[in-house]
């Protein structure tokens, strides 16, 4: 095992608070990871919360402490949290893809989100946090969430979620011992090729309405490139685009 033992913590505010107070206290492992039966505050992008019910799901962060990374190059680290749960989810069935930057879909319902928070030391990234939470065993969903969807829907089975947590941290470890070595690029190739719709026309909304567009290209620094139906090509920053589904 190439990363440390998960830590087991029955409930939590989140994930990501436990194990930055657990960073805290002291030296700790890179890919060290916890994991809890509940959150009584997950969270997700845009402040949004994560509805989990009790006990169904797998609720979980790990900590990357990368070596001189800038700041303005952090989404590799987005990129290794995407293509484990990508790679793991794709074992058990078909129609997974990474819904640009960093949800989890199966077809068009969202399976699982991330919430990466990043630590500064200068203009380098320190510490990195990355909490997700994976939709397993749920059967009903009571937010107004739009789309959400969990693996024992889409197969009918029930998942260990130990099991499924070290399948995760096994593909997180592998894809950070590539960053390591320098297989960045070998990295954007891959997450570019599990993009959610990235082939064809689909429908987008910026600041300044709605439009249909091909997706071109994800650059280094995460911006989105689309190219819409007169030729136009545009560059998005996180939020600053939003796929109509």
């Amino acid at each position: 095992m190439n990363y440390p033992k998960p830590i087991y913590i029955p409930q939590t505010i989140s994930t990501n608070v436990s194990l930055a107070e657990i960073c805290s206290k002291g030296i700790t492992e890179n890919l060290t990871s916890v994991y809890s039966s509940f959150q009584t505050d997950g969270r997700g992008q845009r402040g949004n919360k994560w509805e989990s019910e009790d006990g169904k799901n797998l609720l979980f962060s790990f900590v990357i402490f990368p070596k001189e990374l800038p700041a303005r190059k952090h989404f590799i680290l987005l990129q290794i949290t995407a293509l484990a749960l990508f790679d793991t989810l794709s074992e058990y069935t078909e129609g997974i893809s990474i819904k640009w930057p960093n949800d989890i879909y199966w077809k068009d319902k969202k399976i699982c989100g991330t919430l990466i928070e990043n630590d500064l030391s200068g203009m380098n990234i320190e510490r990195s946090i990355s909490g997700t939470g994976v939709n397993l065993n749920q059967k009903i969903f009571r937010s107004d969430a739009p789309n959400p969807v969990s693996l024992s829907l889409i197969t009918g089975q029930e998942y260990d979620i130990e099991t499924v947590l070290h399948k995760i941290m096994t593909y997180a470890s592998g894809y950070y011992r590539m960053y390591e070595n320098g297989e960045n690029e070998t990295i954007r190739k891959k997450y570019f090729d599990a993009i959610y719709r990235k082939d064809g026309f689909h429908t987008y909304k910026d600041g300044n309405g709605t439009f249909e567009a091909v997706i071109k290209n994800i650059e280094e620094d995460g911006r989105l490139v689309l190219k819409d139906r007169d030729g136009n090509v545009k560059k998005y920053l996180f939020k600053e685009v939003a796929y109509i589904i």
